[in-house]
């Protein structure tokens, strides 16, 4: 049987919550990494993270031990300038709202920097941690006045060694609010930032791997690409088991190491060891599981959902096994009216009415 290697030639990885945290690898994803360019995969890494060069992103990425080089990293920034210089003269002024590294993308194109908003042709806007009112004010008039505006990208929190913290699309929600307009998107979801990937590493067979429905998976079957989710950043089993038709992955993993196991058994499916009924609005959950049961648990209780429409569900544990199960997945327990364990899984309506909000 096939493992997830044998299937692509190159992985496409999210940086923030796949790879690492903050500072910090995530466990076990830099020996995968190295794992699969032994085995003749290449990794492109592509971020939508906008506060850095690409220099400076492979630099730290080396220095956690992936093998990585300018060439293999790109960023929002680069398609947010790309996009500017497409739709713009040569030479016209932009508002930059983010860091250095922004900037440089796009004096890179061929267009210039203003911090006025009366000069400015475009706004640009990008994560940084020293963004602040005065320059989010100026974005806003600039944007009153008519001009183009590109988000890098729209990604709500950024996942850190803290916790998530917000992201740029926190701050992309200030300006769309006090200027009533709606950016163009350059980082995931939309597709142009997957499709440089592929156009750059040449891949045959791209595999999208990230850790947030909303911008890898949701990015990666915009560009007609196959997806492998982790559940290593900020998406949680809840999340996966109600997302809508755009945000289903192919595959479903708890991390990296899973990139040499046989590409069937992270695929949503009946499982081994596990029954999936459903009673009216209610999921019921059964069996021992096998090796990987948690994880076997939500690849079943997916399949089942997900032919069925999705959405909110209740999902009801049958015996010790699948409660455990459940309590492994981070679905929260409790004692249902007829005895038997229970859990109920979280939803993501919220976040699904924001992003429906935005669009």
């Amino acid at each position: 049987m096939s493992s997830v290697l044998d299937r692509h030639d190159v992985l496409l990885a999210d940086l923030d919550g796949t790879l690492y945290r903050g500072r910090r690898a995530v466990p076990g994803a830099v020996e995968a990494v190295v794992a699969a360019a032994a085995m003749g995969a290449r990794t492109v890494y592509v971020t939508n993270n906008a506060s850095r060069r690409p220099s400076e992103v492979a630099a730290h990425l080396a220095e956690l031990g992936f093998p990585a080089v300018e060439p293999d990293v790109l960023t929002s920034s680069q398609a947010a300038a790309a996009m500017l210089a497409q739709q713009l003269e040569p030479g016209s002024p932009v508002l930059v709202v983010g860091t250095a590294a922004l900037a440089e993308e796009i004096i890179g194109v061929g267009l210039s920097v203003t911090d006025r908003a009366g000069d400015a042709a475009a706004v640009v806007q990008g994560h940084s941690p020293d963004t602040g009112w005065r320059v989010l004010a100026e974005a806003t008039v600039a944007l009153r006045a008519g001009a183009v505006w590109v988000a890098c990208n729209i990604d709500p929190t950024l996942p850190t060694e803290r916790g998530p913290l917000p992201g740029n699309g926190s701050m992309v929600e200030v300006v769309r609010t006090a200027s009533g307009r709606e950016p163009q998107v350059a980082g995931k979801p939309a597709p142009r930032l997957l499709e440089q990937a592929v156009e750059r590493s040449r891949a045959r067979r791209p595999l999208v791997v990230g850790d947030r429905l909303d911008t890898d998976i949701e990015g990666g079957r915009a560009a007609g690409l196959a997806t492998l989710l982790v559940l290593t950043g900020v998406t949680d089993a809840a999340e996966v088991l109600a997302a809508p038709p755009a945000l289903r992955p192919d595959h479903l993993a708890a991390d990296l190491s899973a990139l040499t196991r046989p590409i069937d058994e992270l695929t949503p499916g009946p499982r081994p060891g596990w029954q999936v009924e459903r009673t009216g609005g209610t999921l019921v959950l059964s069996g021992a599981g096998t090796a990987d049961a948690a994880l076997d648990a939500l690849r079943a209780l997916c399949a089942a959902h997900w032919a069925d429409g999705g959405g909110p569900v209740r999902v009801h544990a049958v015996g010790a096994a699948a409660a455990r199960a459940l309590a492994e997945l981070g679905l929260p327990n409790g004692r249902g009216a007829d005895g038997r364990a229970t859990a109920e899984s979280a939803t993501v309506a919220g976040s699904e009415a924001a992003r429906g909000a935005r669009r």
